[in-house]
């Protein structure tokens, strides 16, 4: 066989919720599709979704508990959590690729806090390619127009020289005495140098970086690594074919203005938030819909003009509602956007806080961080989006990029190039 077209091993690595698992179950089927490889390394509750979908699946190991550690949705300590209770799964990726037979050819596709283990991966395997996707703007940082840096707005007269230095004492402060630890005995252990920063060798890692996002969300920056390739928002909706339930279309079919609370599906602690939710439903006179797999959240008994339901496809739902009120998740923030859907982005931590700064700067949402969240802070917010005469249209302009944007076709070609 020509070795241009010869079959590639794409290692796939991913770790989170499933607003991480859907975008590389998108790029992985798309490789499958051009003829290559997969191996689908991912968390074991994501399981049912990935061989579902066919592709081989290796599970990585996920602790339940740390849904309730009181500071993962913190906006500042929430990185921590992520990175120690990612850390067991992540360890076992250098020991999935050593099973491998030594002389294979293969590429690594992987979230970007996997890349420290993707580098002691190469260690391993001279001539290893890795490539890296980001979800959503905030995980490449730059100096030229940053929105936001964690919860805090950058100015946009702020001096370069002034948002490096602030970079930096970020950096020391909430991420490299948190991370540079455990990366670095790992490196000491490949023979490999120490890290001075976590970030800057993250970004040094990767042979080809993809932005998963389009330019009209956030275009590309001189600092962000190179080579890079930009995708579009890669939605993947595991069963596109799903009907909404039917008292779910009995609570739309009653007509007025109905409104979708959602925390995200690995929020536990959420309980305050739908109080708000469902007090500022009462006072507006509009009906809610709360989505979220955790009942216990909820009033035992709901007002009647509440209707809880544990998953529904956005895909499915969103075309049938006024306002989406979510956390911020770049999965969430894509569906609403493709679907023409207002939003009021409530932020906690992590990417959130850019995401909703890019949906307000788009015009079709505003942004009301949860620590300043309450019942009237929300009826304002969602008032002035209901009384907003223009804002379907520019929700309609924004989801018309969709058709224009770039498709996991280009990821699939450049991921080919690299890997040959």
């Amino acid at each position: 066989m020509d070795a241009a077209r010869k079959p590639l091993h794409i290692v796939v690595v991913t770790i989170g919720s499933a607003g991480d698992l859907f975008p590389f179950m998108r790029m992985a089927l798309a490789l499958r599709e051009a003829g290559h490889r997969i191996s689908f390394l991912g968390p074991h509750q994501h399981e049912p979704f990935v061989r579902a979908a066919g592709l081989p699946f290796h599970g990585l190991p996920a602790d339940p508990a740390v849904l309730d550690h009181p500071d993962l949705w913190h906006p500042t300590r929430g990185f921590g959590v992520v990175w120690q209770a990612t850390r067991p799964a992540m360890a076992e990726v250098p020991a999935f690729m050593r099973a491998l037979p030594a002389d294979e050819k293969c590429t690594m596709l992987v979230h970007p806090l996997a890349l420290p283990e993707a580098d002691l991966c190469r260690a391993a395997r001279p001539g290893l390619s890795i490539a890296a996707a980001f979800l959503a703007p905030s995980n490449l940082p730059t100096l030229h127009d940053p929105l936001m840096l964690g919860p805090w707005r950058v100015p946009r007269w702020l001096p370069q020289g002034a948002r490096k230095r602030l970079m930096r004492v970020l950096a020391a402060r909430f991420i490299d005495p948190i991370a540079l630890p455990s990366v670095n005995a790992a490196r000491r252990e490949a023979g490999l140098a120490p890290a001075g920063a976590l970030i800057e060798t993250m970004f040094s890692i990767a042979d080809l970086s993809i932005a998963l996002f389009p330019d009209w969300f956030a275009p590309t920056q001189p600092d962000w690594p190179q080579p890079l390739v930009r995708g579009g928002f890669p939605l993947y909706d595991p069963d596109p074919q799903a009907a909404l339930p039917p008292e779910l279309l009995h609570f739309l079919g009653k007509g007025g203005r109905p409104l979708v609370f959602t925390p995200g599906t690995g929020n536990r602690q959420a309980r305050a938030y739908f109080e708000h939710a469902a007090e500022a439903a009462r006072l507006l006179g509009e009906r809610a819909i709360f989505l979220t797999p955790h009942r216990d959240q909820l009033p035992a008994e709901l007002p009647r003009y509440v209707l809880w339901q544990e998953y529904v496809p956005l895909r499915a739902l969103l075309p049938h509602v006024c306002v989406l009120v979510h956390h911020g998740g770049i999965g969430t923030t894509a569906e609403a956007l493709h679907a023409g859907t207002a939003q009021l982005v409530v932020p906690l931590a992590h990417d959130q806080f850019d995401n909703a700064a890019r949906v307000e700067a788009l015009g079709v949402g505003v942004g009301l961080p949860a620590t300043r969240l309450s019942t009237g802070r929300l009826l304002k917010k969602l008032g002035g989006l209901l009384d907003d005469e223009g804002l379907a249209a520019r929700c309609r302009a924004v989801a018309a990029n969709f058709e224009r944007d770039p498709g996991v076709e280009d990821v699939v070609a450049a991921l080919e190039v690299l890997a040959r």
